[in-house]
């Protein structure tokens, strides 16, 4: 029930008010609504359809579906968990505990990290963002126990009461794998105070923002000479099986530090924070009790209240390990070709609104809005599912007489391997970053794709029983969404071939960037209940609100059922939620989305038509002044 009165003065509760009344965020998430409702809907049916092909009841002749299946019987077998507790964990805790100096880690740390271990200096492997065509090396940096490098500043508010959190759980789990509490407390704080030394030469949310700036590339002489304890080269060697000729490096700060963090002097430091990680991550997959124990700390900073059932847990973890698995038989089972098509069809309308648009832009130059239209039209298209699964998937065979640990270990090294080995080789873009059953979608810049995985294009997204303007509130605005990361302030530094390339005359880039800066201004200080908005943290995602609202609302004019009412208050629909305080604090920190109801809220302001459409007027709480108003595309 929307209450019209309310529009003038609060879109957002006007629409989502009475919802807001009744609805409860489940015990074992620390949210509801929007997103979340259509997660949870996924999460139940596909948990009976999984619970059917593991008594027998249904049958698949799809070979890795029925090796998920496999996995999942064997996930869900608690009895054999809490009968083996922390057995199976062994053979990680001793190669650690064995280690006798950083010489010993070095000899080591290639199969150390095959198992998934964590290292103070991980490198992947992902396209050159200069030449996406080819495959890199990046050198990346590990994460810290708390959620970001501010949370180490002094007098941080939350920072202490997490960090008891963790120490208790952390003690809780040395227990409970047979470590006495003198060697638990000593490693504890040892680890705590390796964390402790990453976090001032690591960039924080904000800088990371900022994405192309972690393109920093070195020679591999060069990337080698960051440490003279460790053998950089030598390890980088034995991960891809050749000799680099370059490492891009994410944060240069931390490896100019990367001497001083690890060497003899810091080693049982080290040893002691591996020793943690390991303790933790290890733990998801024993016995139940332990499994519950991990996730306290994970709990504290969502503000969940309970830990999930035991089944549910089964359920993530199997589906996170075949995730395109699960995402095809989502996609095949519930997911319509006439849907399909149709939203092909939105996404094909919404990339024309763009074209017009920068064709009528005022403030692009003739040579810039060309090149504009050039990435629009290469720009690709992907809507529902993979066209085929994922070749790594088709490796992995589950080994019914071991126990999950040592599945679970085949199956790291498997992953792992087969990311390294895509070094020197060209670039996969057939690749799928997300499940057609997780509800989202995203833009990538290095490939200049656009991808909305099935299990968003449902109600109150998107429906074939919704009027025109209700979808194009909904999926339309998410779909323009995505398109206009192509054109925020780190996607417009990618080119039509997703390199990472100015495009952009002098001119029409520094009147950009103002415009850009407008964003940010808009909503740096804005009030919630959790705290203030950092608006330089959410501006990418902001513009592209922006641009998705704004071209949304052009395709929904252009249909001949428009009804402006309707778009609006299902734009405002689709961003109703219900989320715990320890959360949404989490998320002012970290997050480049803007807090819901100000995605509700705010953009809104930026059209005329919301204020014709509603009548709304100067003395009303939702009229923003026509001069502090933001339209970038």
């Amino acid at each position: 029930m929307v209450n019209n009165e309310l529009i003038k003065d609060d879109l957002y509760m006007a629409v989502n008010g009475d919802w807001l009344k009744t609805a409860k965020i489940p015990a074992d998430k620390a949210a509801t609504g929007g997103f979340y409702d259509l997660a949870d809907d996924i999460e139940k049916t596909l948990m009976e359809d999984f619970a059917n092909f593991m008594t027998g009841e249904a049958i698949s002749d799809d070979k890795y579906l029925n090796e998920f299946i496999k996995y999942y019987r064997l996930v869900s077998n608690f009895e054999k968990r809490n009968a083996d507790g922390f057995k199976p964990a062994k053979q990680y805790f001793d190669k650690i505990t064995s280690l006798k100096d950083i010489n010993d880690w070095q000899e080591k740390l290639y199969d150390l990290t095959m198992m998934g271990l964590p290292n103070p200096f991980p490198l992947y492997v992902e396209p050159d963002m200069k030449d996406t065509q080819h495959y890199a090396l990046y050198a990346s940096v590990p994460s810290l126990i708390l959620p970001d490098k501010t949370y180490y500043e002094e007098n941080h508010p939350q920072a202490e009461a997490l960090l008891s959190v963790y120490r208790q759980m952390v003690l809780a789990l040395f227990e409970r794998a047979g470590y006495d509490n003198d060697f638990a407390q000593a490693t504890l704080e040892k680890a705590l105070a390796f964390d402790k030394s990453l976090a001032p030469v690591q960039k924080d949310s904000t800088e990371r923002a900022d994405y192309a700036k972690s393109y920093n590339k070195y020679s591999f002489e060069d990337y080698t000479a960051f440490s003279k304890s460790v053998d950089l080269g030598a390890f980088a060697k034995k991960l891809i099986g050749q000799t680099p000729d370059q490492v891009i490096v994410d944060e240069p700060k931390y490896y100019e530090a990367l001497e001083t963090l690890i060497n003899p002097d810091t080693f049982e430091n080290f040893k002691s924070w591996l020793l943690v990680k390991t303790l933790i991550s290890v733990s998801t997959l024993l016995d139940d009790d332990t499994r519950v124990l991990a996730g306290t700390y994970s709990r504290a900073l969502s503000g969940s209240k309970e830990a999930m059932k035991a089944q549910k847990a089964a359920f993530y973890l199997a589906t996170g390990q075949f995730s395109q698995v699960v995402g095809l038989y989502y996609a095949h089972k519930y997911f319509g070709a006439k849907a399909k098509a149709d939203v092909h069809h939105m996404v094909e309308k919404m990339i024309d609104v763009y074209k017009n648009r920068l064709a009528s832009n005022d403030w692009l130059s003739d040579d810039t809005r060309q090149k504009a239209i050039v990435k629009l039209n290469t720009l690709g298209i992907n809507v529902g599912y993979p066209d085929k699964l994922d070749p790594l998937y088709t490796k992995f065979v589950v080994d019914e007489d071991a126990d999950l640990v040592t599945n679970d270990l085949n199956f790291t090294q498997i992953s792992l391997k087969e990311h390294y080995d895509r070094w020197g080789k060209d670039v996969d873009r057939s690749r799928w970053e997300m499940p057609a059953h997780m509800v989202n979608a995203y833009y990538n810049p290095s490939f200049n794709i656009i991808v909305f995985p099935a299990a968003i294009l449902q109600a109150p997204f998107y429906s074939l029983d919704q009027s025109s303007s209700e979808n194009f509130g909904g999926i339309g605005a998410v779909i323009a969404h995505e398109i206009s990361h192509a054109f925020d302030n780190n996607g417009a530094q990618f080119d039509e071939f997703g390199n990472l390339h100015n495009w952009w005359t002098d001119e029409d880039l520094k009147h950009f960037q103002g415009l850009a800066q407008d964003m940010i201004a808009e909503f740096d200080g804005l009030e919630t209940e959790a705290g203030k908005v950092n608006g330089k943290l959410v501006v990418s995602e902001n513009i592209a609100d922006a641009g998705g609202l704004s071209c949304a609302l052009a395709a929904a004019k252009s249909e001949p059922d428009v009804d402006l009412k309707a778009f609006f208050i299902n734009w405002a629909r689709i961003w109703r939620m219900k989320s715990s305080i320890e959360r949404q604090k989490l998320l002012l920190s970290i997050d480049f989305h803007a807090p819901h109801v100000l995605r509700a809220n705010v953009q809104p302001k930026n059209l005329a038509d919301f204020y014709t459409t509603f009548e709304i007027i100067s003395d009303d709480k939702m009229y923003l002044a026509p001069e502090k108003r933001v339209n970038i595309w």
